[in-house]
């Protein structure tokens, strides 16, 4: 666009102010964390999902935890297509910096992880106090002990229906992919936070078949 900026990479972004921009065309990246929520969702659910206008090359650690817990997937150049299997398997998950297995997945996988076949342990290398979801997830029947950066799984043959509180945006989306495979009914309060990272989330998990409903009162 013509602006002159310097120290990308670096501690110190130094710009120098143009008399004018030039206008230019540019494509807004996808949302990797979105893919990967869906993606997670159809495999927790026993389903089949195929997710278009994706880069299936910023997911890459998510695709094959997925791969390990039993899924096939087939990767095309803006597409990702999931078969899940009869059961899961258990996984074991540290988070890293990118381009590693991203800290906004772990909440995700974890609820994936609740109902998979064996013991899986997570690791949560970048933020603290990244487990309070836990205690909802345990509060719906997952069996997860937390100790320090590291939280214990292991997988149970069901989840069960009750009222929670999201305590962050990727965790309150963990509380809902909990929801969809759980007996009962689940009601998640403090949407709000859900609210801020995806868009049409109601509306998109109507498409897929689940029965949910959004009062934003």
């Amino acid at each position: 666009m013509g602006a002159k900026i310097q120290g990308a990479g670096s501690d110190i972004i130094q710009i120098e102010g143009v008399k004018k921009l030039k206008d230019v065309s540019y494509n807004i990246m996808p949302d990797r964390i979105e893919t990967g929520t869906f993606l997670c969702m159809a495999a927790m659910t026993g389903g089949h999902i195929l997710t278009k206008g994706v880069n299936p090359n910023h997911i890459t650690p998510v695709i094959h935890k997925l791969e390990e817990t039993g899924c096939t997937l087939k990767i095309e150049k803006n597409t990702i297509e999931l078969q899940s299997p009869k059961k899961l398997k258990a996984v074991d998950i540290k988070t890293m910096p990118y381009p590693g297995f991203p800290t906004d997945m772990q909440s995700i996988f974890t609820s994936l992880l609740t109902i998979s076949k064996g013991t899986s342990i997570i690791v949560e290398n970048l933020f603290e106090n990244r487990y309070k979801y836990t205690q909802e997830l345990i509060r719906m029947g997952a069996k997860i002990e937390v100790e320090g950066k590291t939280a214990i799984l292991k997988g149970v043959r069901k989840l069960y229906g009750t009222t929670v509180k999201a305590t962050d945006l990727r965790g309150g989306a963990a509380l809902v992919m909990a929801g969809i495979v759980a007996k009962g009914t689940t009601k998640v309060e403090n949407i709000e936070y859900i609210l801020r990272g995806y868009e049409k989330f109601e509306e998109k998990l109507n498409k897929l078949g689940v029965e949910i409903k959004m009062n934003k009162n």
